[in-house]
């Protein structure tokens, strides 16, 4: 049984048709416009079109379309309570594709599409229970308890960039403040870089580089990691012991047999995980009297969206 994938940016959007066994056999790429969010619908429409003819034409058929988007989704898989990317607001996305589309649908939020392909097909497909930070411009996560999807009691659960780690902290966008993704994130990790830059010292290969090109990005950071920079890989430590801590206080909770780290800053390997791993000892209750949880890289990287979100619906077209 092949499904269709569709992962929806603020900028583009992803399709893909995949099989039962996570491999992509077609795929799709288009622009579109976070604010037409009419725009979005007829693209989405489009390219289901599309890659379903592409699969009729060879005889296969499609069992049923996952879209994979950032936001708040219910937990009947087809609103979209908030999105922060794009101008949804209670947005009942799967009523206005059924109604263009001849295939049964779910909408689920992208981070837990994700988080489920690493479940399925990725790091994580040889344990039950397991949880995934996806460090990006914020923070994002999913949960699998029992190998199930966790989802909460309204759909909108397993927010996890938006953990509260410092008290009275940085603000962030969700409205709160000292959130993980403040202190975690992408965005976070060229804030640390900046400083460093600013006090010199092991900073200044950042500080040149940021004069040299008017700012500092994460590719910047990342090729000085490879670099063996002193200033870069302590930027990455500082950030690593901030999802450390993160993930002691997730495993008190829900005592995952393993984290999956994911995203662009993921790629540095063991400078990131090393860290994450020492802060995580040194937080974790009860340490030494029980197991503890390991810690891997996503292997799915940019796949993860479409691949999780096919599955996903494969599922749901099966209960149905």
């Amino acid at each position: 049984m092949r499904a269709i994938g569709i992962d929806i940016g603020g900028t583009k959007i992803a399709g893909a048709v995949v099989d039962e066994l996570g491999t992509i056999v077609a795929h799709d790429r288009r622009p579109t416009s976070a604010t037409d969010t009419q725009l979005i619908e007829d693209t989405v429409v489009e390219m289901v079109q599309h890659l379903t003819a592409g699969e009729l034409a060879k005889g296969e058929q499609i069992a049923a379309v996952g879209v994979a988007a950032a936001g708040f989704i219910d937990a009947s898989q087809s609103t979209v309570y908030y999105a922060p990317n794009i101008s949804w607001r209670n947005e009942p996305f799967r009523e206005k594709l059924e109604r263009r589309l001849e295939v049964p649908i779910i909408v689920e939020n992208d981070a837990n599409a994700a988080g489920w392909a690493e479940f399925r097909f990725g790091a994580g497909r040889l344990v039950s229970d397991m949880v995934i930070l996806t460090i990006g411009t914020g923070v994002g996560g999913a949960i699998v308890s029992g190998d199930r999807l966790f989802r909460g009691g309204f759909g909108a659960g397993a927010e996890l960039g938006h953990l509260r780690m410092v008290p009275g902290g940085l603000p962030c966008g969700c409205g709160a403040h000292g959130c993980i993704e403040q202190y975690g994130s992408g965005r976070a990790l060229l804030r640390i870089a900046g400083e460093l830059a600013d006090a010199g010292g092991i900073g200044r290969e950042l500080a040149a580089l940021r004069t040299r090109d008017g700012g500092l990005t994460g590719l910047h950071v990342a090729d000085l990691v490879q670099a063996g920079d002193p200033g870069a890989l302590s930027a990455v430590r500082t950030l690593g012991g901030w999802l450390g801590q993160a993930c002691a206080s997730l495993a008190a909770v829900l005592d995952p047999q393993l984290f999956v780290i994911g995203g662009g800053v993921a790629q540095s390997g063991d400078v990131l995980l090393d860290p994450i791993r020492a802060a995580f000892l040194e937080h974790l209750p009860a340490r030494g009297y029980h197991p503890e949880s390991e810690f891997a890289i996503a292997e799915l990287v940019n796949d993860a969206g479409v691949v999780g979100a096919a599955d996903l619906a494969r599922h749901y077209a099966g209960a149905v």
